[in-house]
């Protein structure tokens, strides 16, 4: 069951607001030391030497961000069900899931066999229409409660910039109102607000402010700040969208409640503007019916990304009621003369995409996949709050099934307060410093042999076991005996 009531989420709020006012703790600096010299030192001599030659040819050394871990990025060879193993030989317990889609665990035979036959008879692309585009907008539609129809696109940040463009033109307004903190994507307008509540344009760099006059963001949780948004742009062109990620910011880092996502949708029926469920990572991983399915929502579209393709690329993807439908018609024209939204790309819907997506998606239904992987992320989470007691540390472990949240210094729990100018620089580098332990955090645990998303967030799958959950939480017990209090 997972749990998004108005009194857990409160709990959690109260105790990640606890958790930046106390001290930093984090590995102790000898022993990160240690494990830079004894683990990535000696055991990952090859993942060193092939990052020190792939810096001369690619920024930073890796080609996208989740790679990057301290002290240097390892090199992964092999992923198979809940393990990954990195070019040195060195095996690890996989907790990033690649960001969230394998929610059957990576890899997965089944759907690896479908995409071999389709490699070896039609190709991973042709440009045309494929039988798999079809068979994964069909199933798509039978799950999502409020999708009755699916576009694929080639990511969750493509999939995001449609929607708003959808949206202003289905409703005729201006405006797009964004959850502070939450990530849609790295597209120009999307990047307002981005990671931390209240940040607004300060995390953009290179683009232009102008792109900004027509998205604000509000405080997540806060229906009065929404309504205030609202009532605000009323005046000026109106709201096209309000775009929510229905567990909150960042998959949930910052939580939020049912009651607040029930409230919002009330909101945008008030006001007239369209509510988007930003379901990248939560459809068909809390739920087949993704986290509208539990909260009994259906908002006017949702964005897909990730898992839409099986974990193959070409993930991602927009979905909605009947009546936008036709602001994406791309062949068959319905007959209706409205504008259509500028969207593009000519490796989206894939063969490989479509039938690999469809088939993953096919057996997290049949397989009642959720159900695991979101019971593992229960005893994750119970187990990490008992080593957090066991060495009193002030550390914050909560879930939205099985999305873990490990919270150690709270870095996303900031806020920019613009009433009070001198807190933008303070919450920046207050950020920044924390962001640094947490990554040297990451480090402690890669080399106990646990991958993280950032040492602050893990995704439990399918494919995990209670004997692997216990054995990790093993894990992270021998990299909590080594932190301390840092002043």
């Amino acid at each position: 069951m997972v749990d998004l009531s108005a009194a857990t989420v409160g709990q959690q709020i109260e105790e990640l607001d606890q958790l930046i006012k106390k001290p930093i703790y984090s590995i102790a600096p000898d022993a990160l030391a240690r494990y830079e010299k004894e683990y990535f030192g000696q055991k990952c001599r090859q993942s060193y030497d092939m990052v020190q030659q792939a810096v001369k040819y690619i920024p930073g050394g890796v080609q996208h961000n989740l790679a990057f871990n301290h002290p240097f990025p390892l090199v992964f060879t092999k992923a198979e069900g809940a393990y990954l193993e990195d070019l040195d030989g060195n095996r690890y317990f996989d907790f990033l899931q690649a960001g969230g889609p394998t929610v059957l665990g990576s890899n997965p035979p089944e759907v690896r066999e479908k995409v071999i036959h389709l490699l070896n008879t039609c190709g991973p692309s042709t440009g045309l229409f494929h039988e798999y585009e079809f068979h994964i907008a069909k199933l798509v539609t039978e799950l999502i409660p409020s999708v009755n129809w699916l576009r694929l696109l080639n990511s969750g940040t493509e999939a995001c910039m449609a929607a708003i463009r959808i949206a202003r033109l289905a409703t005729k307004k201006k405006h797009i109102l964004k959850m502070g903190g939450a990530y849609h994507g790295w597209s120009d307008q999307h990047a307002y607000g981005i990671r931390v509540p209240g940040s607004k344009f300060t995390q953009a760099h290179g683009i232009p402010r102008f792109i900004f006059k027509g998205i604000d963001e509000f405080f997540p949780g806060d229906l009065k700040s929404l309504e205030r948004k609202l009532r605000r742009n009323s005046l000026r062109g109106g709201t096209a969208a309000v775009m929510i990620e229905p567990v909150g910011p960042e998959s949930g880092t910052r939580p939020i409640s049912i009651d607040f996502v029930k409230g919002a949708a009330e909101l945008c029926k008030k006001y007239g503007a369209l509510l988007i469920f930003d379901e990248v990572v939560t459809a068909f991983r809390l739920s087949p019916h993704g986290a509208q399915g539990i909260m009994g929502i259906e908002p006017d579209l949702t964005v897909f990304g990730k898992v839409i393709g099986g974990g193959y690329p070409g993930a991602g993807g927009i979905g909605g009621k009947e009546e936008y439908r036709k602001y994406l018609a791309a062949g068959i024209q319905t007959g209706d003369k409205v504008k259509k939204a500028l969207v593009g790309g000519t490796m989206a819907a894939t063969p490989l995409s479509a039938l690999a997506g469809y088939y993953t998606i096919k057996l997290i239904q049949e397989t009642k996949a959720c159900d695991q992987a979101n019971a593992m992320g229960d005893r994750l989470t119970a187990g990490l709050k008992q080593l957090i007691k066991k060495h009193n540390l002030p550390f914050v472990a909560f879930n939205q099934g099985s999305i873990c949240h490990l919270e150690t210094v709270g870095t996303m729990h900031f806020v920019v307060n613009w009433k009070k100018p001198w807190t933008i620089l303070k919450v920046l580098n207050e950020t920044s410093a924390r962001k640094a332990e947490m990554e040297h955090m990451g480090a402690a645990y890669m080399a106990e042999g646990l991958v993280t998303l950032a040492g602050s967030r893990l995704y439990t799958s399918a494919a995990y076991s209670e004997e692997m959950i216990d054995q990790a939480l093993a894990a992270f017990d021998r990299a909590f005996a080594n932190v301390v209090r840092l002043d």
